[in-house]
């Protein structure tokens, strides 16, 4: 039988008992595995979850007077909050413990990382007092403290990985490269990241990816694109996503460690890149075979001028008459519902997703100031291609 560690423990299921007749301990843990097994399923057995360490030593204290019996009953948890309450309701269930009749209410459930959280923040206002005593550090620099010592509290464990407290309860995980980037990703509100302390992965973070919809963060070097690469070979990784060129995750910005995963690419679309940069030489030759006629080639430029910092994009068919011109910002929106578009030329960098859009409605040109580069049917141009 295990027994939860005390680190381990999430949440603690507390009731009151009264029953009818003498009883001792063994009569009321005998009931509750009794006569709640099978309630639930064979998943929450609660004989399988205390074998397994999910549900942990059962504390009951009693004491009889007048023949009648009343105790409490603590029950600790390491299961989520859902699977906790469960448990908890089927407690109330139970009519008799041994030959007696008896009553359980519920009185609570406690959220002990909340208990934690209190006692450090208590500890840290006690700490920060005496510092202040020998020397009077701002206002910021007092709450910038306590708020790393809550954050730093609050770094969870998953089979010996650093992680957030969320990791488990949340459907979306981020798999960043360490320790250090949790704790940074916590400073920003974000809980539900986990380190994967090395180059190799774990087997626990292959099993984790399995279950929940997955984006790795990693950083912006060499290093971060291997773990990137070992990650897409051995797990089930849905996005990816880098921060800037040349820094950690560590040392990032809230604005950047939010733009970052807002600029996140599924992983398909990360293989499709990665194959496309190793195939440049190749596209480059292509590229320099294409030869334009004059009249597109001179509407090409022409147009792509007039666009210069206007951040607008016109729409030509494939009679090389404009269909309309619209903001970049709408671009999207317009090319999903307009007919037969044949030519784009925007203010703007050709990137993968108009680049799909642009296979789906059947266009032949793309062209922006810049461009990506993509293997694509597509003919894409930028503003350097049209140089004389």
């Amino acid at each position: 039988m295990s027994k939860l560690a005390p680190t381990s423990i999430k949440y603690t299921i507390k009731a009151h008992i009264k029953a009818k007749g003498v009883i001792e301990k063994p009569d009321v843990i005998g009931a509750i595995f009794g006569q709640t097994e099978g309630l639930l399923g064979s998943d929450l057995d609660l004989r399988e979850l205390q074998r397994t360490g999910r549900i942990g030593r059962i504390e009951v204290t009693l004491k009889s007077i007048g023949g009648n019996t009343e105790g409490d009953i603590l029950i600790p948890s390491s299961l989520d909050a859902a699977e906790t309450a469960l448990i908890a309701a089927t407690i109330e269930t139970i009519e008799r413990i041994g030959p007696c009749v008896a009553k359980i209410k519920l009185e609570s459930v406690e959220d002990m990382r909340s208990e934690k959280r209190k006692y450090v923040i208590e500890k840290a206002k006690e700490i920060l007092k005496n510092l202040i005593q020998s020397g009077v550090p701002s206002s910021e620099e007092i709450s910038e403290q306590i708020k790393e010592a809550v954050r730093t509290h609050e770094i969870s464990s998953y089979h010996g990985l650093p992680c957030g407290p969320n990791i488990m309860d949340s459907d979306n995980i981020i798999i960043v490269e360490g320790r250090a980037d949790v704790v940074n990703l916590l400073r920003y509100g974000i809980r539900n990241a986990i380190a994967l302390e090395g180059t190799s992965v774990p087997k626990s973070i292959i099993d984790l990816t399995k279950q929940k919809v997955v984006t790795v963060l990693v950083d912006g070097d060499r290093g971060g694109k291997l773990i990137i690469k070992e990650l897409l070979q051995s797990a089930d990784i849905d996005y990816v996503a880098m921060a800037p060129q040349g820094k950690e995750v560590e040392e990032l910005t809230k604005k950047e460690v939010y733009k970052a995963l807002r600029d996140k690419v599924s992983a398909e679309q990360f293989k499709m890149e990665a194959k496309n940069n190793n195939s440049v030489p190749k596209e480059t030759k292509k590229e320099k075979r294409l030869v334009l006629q004059s009249e597109q080639k001179k509407l090409f430029k022409q147009t792509l001028d007039e666009l210069i910092g206007t951040r607008a994009a016109c729409i030509f068919n494939s009679e090389n008459k404009l269909l309309g011109k619209v903001p970049v910002s709408e671009l999207v929106k317009t090319l999903n519902t307009i007919e037969n578009p044949y030519i784009v030329i925007f203010d703007g960098k050709v990137d993968y997703k108009l680049n799909s859009i642009a296979r789906k409605k059947g266009i032949k040109f793309l062209i922006g100031m810049e461009k990506e580069r993509i293997q694509t049917p597509v003919i894409i141009l930028s503003k350097d291609d049209l140089i004389e």
